[in-house]
Protein backbone atom coordinates (compact mmCIF):
# COMPACT_ATOMS: atom_id res chain seq x y z
CA UNK A 1 0.00 0.00 0.00
CA UNK A 2 0.92 3.29 -0.69
CA UNK A 3 0.29 7.03 -1.06
CA UNK A 4 -0.03 9.14 -4.58
CA UNK A 5 0.80 12.84 -4.86
CA UNK A 6 -1.93 14.33 -6.97
CA UNK A 7 -2.74 17.22 -9.39
CA UNK A 8 -3.10 19.63 -6.54
CA UNK A 9 0.74 19.41 -6.51
CA UNK A 10 1.67 20.14 -9.57
CA UNK A 11 3.65 23.54 -10.06
CA UNK A 12 2.75 23.82 -6.09
CA UNK A 13 4.97 22.20 -4.33
CA UNK A 14 4.54 23.23 -0.65
CA UNK A 15 7.40 20.72 0.76
CA UNK A 16 5.01 20.02 4.19
CA UNK A 17 5.19 16.73 3.11
CA UNK A 18 8.70 16.08 2.90
CA UNK A 19 9.48 17.65 6.16
CA UNK A 20 7.26 14.91 7.79
CA UNK A 21 8.27 11.84 5.90
CA UNK A 22 9.86 9.60 8.20
CA UNK A 23 11.53 7.44 5.86
CA UNK A 24 12.28 10.29 2.79
CA UNK A 25 10.42 8.61 0.36
CA UNK A 26 9.19 12.00 -0.76
CA UNK A 27 11.07 13.30 -3.83
CA UNK A 28 11.35 16.43 -5.34
CA UNK A 29 10.70 16.37 -9.59
CA UNK A 30 10.60 19.54 -11.73
CA UNK A 31 6.36 19.69 -11.62
CA UNK A 32 5.92 18.03 -8.27
CA UNK A 33 6.82 15.84 -5.55
CA UNK A 34 6.14 12.05 -6.03
CA UNK A 35 6.11 8.98 -3.36
CA UNK A 36 8.49 6.37 -3.98
CA UNK A 37 5.97 2.79 -3.85
CA UNK A 38 8.40 0.96 -2.90
CA UNK A 39 9.80 3.05 -0.49
CA UNK A 40 6.51 4.43 1.36
CA UNK A 41 5.52 2.74 4.92
CA UNK A 42 1.71 3.94 4.54
CA UNK A 43 2.02 5.85 7.61
CA UNK A 44 -0.32 8.88 6.76
CA UNK A 45 1.48 11.91 8.07
CA UNK A 46 1.95 13.13 4.43
CA UNK A 47 -1.89 13.10 3.51
CA UNK A 48 -2.44 14.87 6.76
CA UNK A 49 -0.33 17.90 6.38
CA UNK A 50 -0.99 18.41 2.54
CA UNK A 51 -2.11 22.39 2.62
CA UNK A 52 -3.47 21.34 -1.45
CA UNK A 53 -5.04 18.08 0.04
CA UNK A 54 -3.06 16.31 -3.04
CA UNK A 55 -2.24 13.20 -1.56
CA UNK A 56 -4.44 9.78 -1.33
CA UNK A 57 -4.00 6.71 -0.44
CA UNK A 58 -3.70 4.64 -3.76
CA UNK A 59 -6.93 2.81 -3.50
CA UNK A 60 -8.60 6.31 -2.76
CA UNK A 61 -7.66 8.03 -5.92
CA UNK A 62 -10.11 9.66 -7.91
CA UNK A 63 -11.24 8.06 -11.23
CA UNK A 64 -9.94 11.30 -12.81
CA UNK A 65 -6.67 11.72 -11.10
CA UNK A 66 -5.79 7.44 -11.81
CA UNK A 67 -2.76 8.87 -14.20
CA UNK A 68 -1.11 10.08 -11.42
CA UNK A 69 -0.94 6.41 -9.72
CA UNK A 70 1.41 5.96 -12.93
CA UNK A 71 2.92 9.03 -13.19
CA UNK A 72 4.09 8.81 -9.78
CA UNK A 73 5.61 5.47 -10.49
CA UNK A 74 7.43 6.41 -13.52
CA UNK A 75 9.22 8.78 -11.69
CA UNK A 76 10.99 5.92 -9.84
CA UNK A 77 11.47 3.58 -12.37
CA UNK A 78 13.21 6.48 -14.83
CA UNK A 79 15.90 7.47 -12.05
Amino acid sequence: MTYVILSACVDVKDGACVDVCPVDCIHEFPDQYAIDPDECIFCGLCESVCPVDAIREIDEVPDDEKEYIAINRAYFEDS
